[in-house]
């Protein structure tokens, strides 16, 4: 080559290099907040994909913002096709087909010489592979409960339909002490109280069957329902029958007997009579189907709080008191007998003192609730898969069960998940439509595989986070902290992080609640006072609580993922510390009807926007005390923004990145706004210039707004 056609190329590589760096200086910036993807179905479909079938996976970015994006699982990098572009957008995709295990995948993104990922935890450029997104081949739970607006009903505290069946002073003993009929309905709720019965009962549930569907219910789930001598019955006496006291008492008497050598026990054998006559027993599982029947006619749901962890001292397996002994048509307990044919249903652990006081596996020692020991007895394990089945079946049909403790049972993690393997069969073969739901605290991912759980009771991804947010509270009351009370990032990243856990479909039915029987109401919550009933008394439960906290706590809850499940009482201003102060009656003539209109409104726009039960959830800003997300798809956006603070305030929300067009002005309709003094329904509009928004807060207010093309 001649020297004068080296120099020539050596201008052109020159020239070259200044055209890349001009483009290169031209080149917008790689905009991370237009990346996304989720589990939703506009995301990943189908949504519950079964081995073998094609799954189409995509992926957004800002239109012609990046040079390729990857699907990346453990053995394989696929780039993704451009697919579509809409509203300043790029879609991409690609599709999987999809094998007999679980798929775990991940986005890389390639911007010029920059690579990023995604994943669970947005955008990173150090990726946690346990943030990675998860299908779950097989996994499927009812479309029913997607969403689904549910109501629990502490039955004793809710309404008495028919005082014939009442539970009377002194009617038995119970952990030292007579049972007690409490005749003040609206009296609070003793520090042991768990032998006072006010009434409440089947009956009372199906004389409100209006007022729950009016209110917008869809579900209804019940504690527990089966005979048991406690008012909570977290300690069951027999799994194969609703209790008499809350279903039908046919044949009664008041005549006294022999029991264990007192011959005037008259209110013992009463009890004895009550809940062991087998006529009371079928009139009230009658009574149960008939109400099933009622709640489906009207088009909703009832679900069942299943305790098969630990029973009770007085079951007829066990028989600490003696109830069954003698009784026509029950074999001798295992506490009375070394024939007992329940002997192995429980660990004794001297038996060289048996039958002559032997002490058992309780649970957490207590030895009212004898811990089932399922690893020595088939004959039990297949008993309560019976059961399960049962009461999904004809003629109680039933529409799922709400675990208790369910990680507790059994005496290890391998067989624990063992059980709930068959007890999913057993249930979903019996009724493939009915849910299983458990209590669960902590990481629920080892149950949540698709062959044993559906889902959970939403505390890490839901009361937890909402109540350190709006109160500072812990969920018992049992502490404030300062640090998390409005911390809208330690919000946000508990939120992200639990979330993960909970793969769409369970996320989706996930039970979203604010208060329950097991901890302090969440209006309680709101005034800040740490404690108990037994130190604080009850009065202070309702001191200076802030209603419009409440409010935006339900605007919250109906606008999150998931089932949003009212506490009964909770709707209409109902206050109390936790356990046993937590079930108050329900306060019927003394209710906060600004509160339960609230609701009522609430729950209408829930069950008005399908995106509420199956949308994106993104969030846009935040501050200390100030929240703003938006449920969304790529036609339609719901807009919620939180000033938890006293003071109004001033807030500029990016809406762009849940697909509202920068491109053009967007109007954006008000559909409620809450602030300290009451909440309104009347419309407003907001215009959203280049995909911003800009607007006034009030103070201790929440506004939500929607947006369609």
């Amino acid at each position: 080559m001649s020297r004068e056609g080296q120099a020539d190329m050596e201008y052109e590589n020159i020239d070259r290099k200044k055209k890349m760096q001009y483009i290169l200086n031209m080149r917008p910036v790689l905009n991370k907040e237009a990346l996304f993807s989720d589990g939703t179905q506009e995301y990943r479909s189908p949504l519950e994909p079964k081995a073998g079938d094609q799954v189409t996976i995509r992926f957004r970015t800002q239109k012609n913002n990046v040079d390729s994006v990857y699907l990346v699982s453990e053995d394989m990098r696929r780039e993704m096709t451009l697919c579509e572009t809409d509203n300043g957008f790029d879609y991409y995709s690609t599709q999987i087909t999809m094998g007999e295990d679980i798929f775990r995948y991940y986005f890389e993104i390639q911007y010029g010489c920059v690579t990023c990922y995604y994943n669970n935890e947005g955008v990173t450029v150090k990726r946690e592979p346990r943030m990675d997104f998860e299908i779950y081949p097989g996994f499927d739970t009812p479309d029913w409960a997607r969403g689904a607006v549910m109501y629990q009903i502490f039955v004793d505290r809710f309404l008495n339909g028919d005082p014939t069946n009442d539970v009377v002073s002194g009617e038995y003993c119970y952990i030292g002490d007579n049972s007690v009929q409490v005749e003040q309905w609206n009296k609070p709720p003793a520090a042991m109280g768990v032998r006072e019965f006010y009434g409440g009962d089947i009956q009372g549930i199906m004389n409100k069957l209006d007022y729950l569907q009016d209110l917008g219910v869809e579900v209804i789930y019940l504690n527990p329902v089966f005979v048991s001598p406690s008012n909570h019955k977290y300690d069951c006496q027999d799994y194969d029958y609703v209790d008499p006291h809350y279903g039908k008492i046919v044949a009664d008497c008041d005549e006294g007997i022999l029991l264990n050598g007192d011959r005037d026990n008259s209110h013992a054998y009463k009890y004895i009579r009550r809940v062991t006559d087998k006529r009371n027993l079928k009139a009230s599982n009658e009574l149960f189907s008939k109400f099933v029947a009622e709640v489906h006619r009207r088009g909703m749901k009832v679900i069942l709080d299943g305790v098969f962890n630990h029973c009770g001292s007085f079951n007829k397996w066990m028989d600490r008191e003696r109830i069954y002994e003698n009784q026509e048509g029950y074999p001798k307990g295992a506490y009375i007998s070394a024939d007992s044919p329940y002997r192995h249903f429980f660990d004794f652990k001297d038996p060289d003192k048996w039958p002559y006081n032997p002490t058992y596996d309780g649970w957490w020692t207590h030895d009212t609730l004898p811990k089932l020991n399922y690893e020595e007895s088939r004959e039990l394990y297949d008993y309560i898969l019976h059961v399960g089945q049962k009461w999904v079946s004809p003629p109680y049909n039933v529409d799922g069960w709400r675990l208790d403790v369910a990680a507790d049972l059994g005496h290890s993690n391998e067989f624990n998940h063992q059980f709930w393997k068959d007890f999913r069969k057993a249930v979903k073969t019996a009724n493939p439509d009915a849910i299983i739901l458990a209590e669960h605290y902590g990481n629920p991912e080892g149950w949540l595989q698709g062959d044993e759980w559906d889902t959970v009771m939403n505390y890490d991804a839901f009361m937890e986070p909402v109540t350190w947010f709006l109160t500072g509270m812990e969920k018992h009351s049992d502490e404030y902290r300062e640090d998390l009370y409005g911390n809208s990032e330690a919000f946000i990243g508990a939120m992200k992080n639990h979330m993960r856990a909970l793969h769409m479909s369970a996320l989706q039915t996930a039970m979203n609640e604010l208060s329950n029987h097991d901890h302090s109401r969440f209006l309680t919550r709101t005034n800040k006072k740490v404690g108990r009933v037994s130190s604080l008394g009850p009065e202070a439960a309702s001191q200076d609580v802030n209603p419009a906290v409440m409010r935006e706590a339900v605007a919250i809850q109906m606008t999150w993922p998931g089932a949003p499940t009212v506490y009964y009482g909770d709707e209409a201003g109902q206050c109390g510390f936790t356990d046993p102060d937590n079930r108050r009656t329900y306060p019927w003539g003394r209710e906060d009807y600004q509160m339960l209109d609230f609701h009522r409104v609430m729950i209408r726009i829930h069950k008005s926007y399908e995106i509420l039960k199956n949308g994106s959830v993104g969030f846009l800003w935040n501050e200390y005390q100030g929240l703003s997300y938006a449920r969304f798809s790529r036609d339609e956006q719901i807009i919620v923004i939180l000033n938890n603070s006293q003071e109004e305030r001033q807030a500029e929300i990016k809406l762009w990145h849940c697909g509202i067009s920068r491109m053009e002005d967007a109007v954006l309709k008000r559909i409620l706004v809450s602030d300290k003094d009451g909440f309104t329904e009347e419309p407003c509009e907001y215009t959203a210039a280049a995909g911003i928004l800009r607007v006034s807060l009030p103070a201790y207010g929440v506004m939500i707004l929607h947006h369609k093309k």
